[in-house]
């Protein structure tokens, strides 16, 4: 193919991605990350911040990793830090994606507390990826502080960060457990413990034991 050809598939495929339609912008991220050209990452990052649908977002961020990291990277360590929730959000689950740890200092406290529950739930799994050796224990400290928070689908995506995490954490749980005046962060780090011993517990089981210890008074500990 000639480069007038080349430029003129990238210029129809950037035009495609502001297509109204969801399903030409889904084939425009696939045929993007299909054939990576440099001049793509700035508006396959653009759009992540505004675009609506989930399919297509994710087809978006699958396109950003077909780019190199030396050019994906620093465009999307900048989105972490905007105003907007939806691009801080979709630039941290990429960066889970690509996973370099390259990024890991961007991963603040702020982002993993982060008011918007989507930006946190997002951070918890990066930071989960990109956590470097000997810092587990300290990211497990920083994740259970957001015990309770949130609704089930909140609460399951922390305790899946908690439990990737592994045995590490199990002190920042019982810590969090003893101390909590809150039933539901008391009841969040009892159950996220119990699927830290028993993953096939199920969520919803864990929450349910969690909820009768708590209302019995024990502390969790019991016979073990």
């Amino acid at each position: 193919m000639t480069m007038a050809g080349r430029d003129t598939n990238a210029i129809r495929a950037l035009q495609a991605l502001e297509d109204d339609r969801s399903s030409v912008r889904l084939r425009a991220a696939l045929a993007v990350g299909t054939a990576p050209d440099p001049r793509f990452v700035d508006k396959l990052v653009e759009r992540c911040a505004i675009e609506p649908e989930f399919f297509v977002r994710d087809m978006l961020t699958w396109a950003l990793t077909r780019h190199p990291t030396s050019l994906t990277l620093p465009e999307l360590l900048r989105e972490v830090r905007s105003e907007r929730g939806q691009a801080r959000s979709q630039a941290l689950h990429t960066l889970s994606k690509i996973g370099d740890r390259q990024a890991w200092p961007a991963i603040t406290r702020a982002l993993l507390s982060d008011a918007d529950d989507e930006v946190a739930r997002s951070a918890w799994r990066a930071a989960v990826v990109l956590v470097p050796e000997g810092e587990a224990a300290g990211l497990g400290a920083v994740l259970a502080s957001q015990l309770g928070r949130g609704e089930r689908e909140t609460q399951l995506s922390l305790s899946r960060a908690l439990v990737a995490l592994g045995e590490v954490v199990v002190p920042a749980l019982r810590a969090a457990a003893a101390a909590a005046t809150d039933r539901r962060v008391r009841t969040h780090a009892l159950a996220t413990e119990r699927l830290l011993r028993d993953p096939h517990a199920g969520f919803e089981f864990a929450i349910e034991e969690a909820k009768r210890v708590v209302a019995l008074g024990g502390s969790g500990q019991e016979g073990r």
